[in-house]
């Protein structure tokens, strides 16, 4: 099985839906629960056997470290329901990693603007 090919598209974006779920109803560690964390992307290896979950938390730098320690501390749990969740032939090994692309992409409209708006006034 290819990397890209539909089946794992379709197990990533599962995956991916399964996992927002789990981190928005079931996690009552409050470094996760107290912020709002987003599932941006996953990605399962063809054998199923490892998943990197690449997430965005709203808030400051600290949180974010928080809410990344209170994810791997919940690996565990996490896995365990998710194999209750979704019927796969095995239950991939979780990572968490924190994808700040959405705030690089914020911080560059940013400076896009001001330059804009500098050369606006001239």
């Amino acid at each position: 099985m290819r990397k890209n090919s539909i089946k794992n598209t379709r197990i990533n974006g599962e995956v991916q839906r399964e996992l927002s779920e789990i981190l928005r109803t079931e996690i009552k560690d409050p470094r996760v629960a107290g912020v709002m964390i987003s599932v941006v992307s996953v990605e399962v290896t063809p054998d199923l056997k490892y998943c990197k979950a690449y997430i965005s938390v709203l808030g400051s730098e600290d949180a974010a470290g928080d809410a990344l320690a209170g994810l791997k501390s919940a690996v565990g749990y996490i896995r365990r329901e998710l194999a209750r969740r979704i019927n796969l032939r095995n239950t991939p090994e979780l990572s968490f990693i924190l994808d700040q692309s959405i705030e690089y992409g914020v911080h560059m409209s940013r400076l896009i603007d001001e330059v804009t708006k500098d050369l606006q006034e001239e």
